[in-house]
């Protein structure tokens, strides 16, 4: 855990809400990304409101086992989850253009067109995988975590991430 997410929750444990705003704002990028992408860019605002205030709440049983970024990962991972079986409905799968990509690395062409219709059929692949199977791509693929780190945020022992992992690649292919 960051030095600085470690003052700022024994600073929200003490009762600064201003503390754990820091929190929020400190990891709230990261948390809009994997957000958006699982339950689409119309929703993730509501989800993680819902998301920030189960955090808020639950503030006192961070163990401080993992770092609090991989905490709040799976806070939101999970309310993502929830959200879509509530709302029964496929999940829109979103890529920001600014992320490295997970497909077009290994294009051949330059051209504009194509790489925009590599996104277009990646982003169609990424929402036919599994919730479970699309979040470990998003996380370790997209964010770029490790198995432990993405392990840690979705409640999982590094193995299954590695799997789960490497089925989801397999699909993508």
């Amino acid at each position: 855990m960051e030095a600085s997410d470690g003052d700022l929750v024994d600073r929200a444990l003490a009762g600064d809400h201003q503390a754990f705003a820091g929190l929020l704002k400190e990891h709230d990028e990261s948390m809009r990304r994997l957000a958006g992408r699982i339950v689409g860019r119309s929703t993730m605002d509501d989800v993680l409101q819902d998301a920030y205030l189960k955090a808020y709440l639950n503030l006192g049983t961070f163990g401080r086992r993992s770092g609090f970024r991989s905490w709040l990962y799976s806070i939101v991972y999970r309310t993502c989850i929830d959200h879509l079986r509530m709302a029964g409905r496929r999940r829109e799968v979103e890529l920001d253009e600014n992320l490295p990509s997970l497909a077009s690395d290994h294009l051949a062409s330059d051209r504009l067109a194509d790489r925009v219709a590599n996104r277009s059929l990646l982003r169609q692949a990424i929402a036919d995988l599994s919730p479970d199977h699309a979040a470990v791509v998003l996380l370790v693929d997209g964010e770029g975590m490790t198995y432990d780190e993405a392990a840690g945020a979705l409640d999982l022992v590094p193995g299954t991430v590695a799997s789960r992992l490497n089925r989801a690649r397999r699909h993508l292919r």
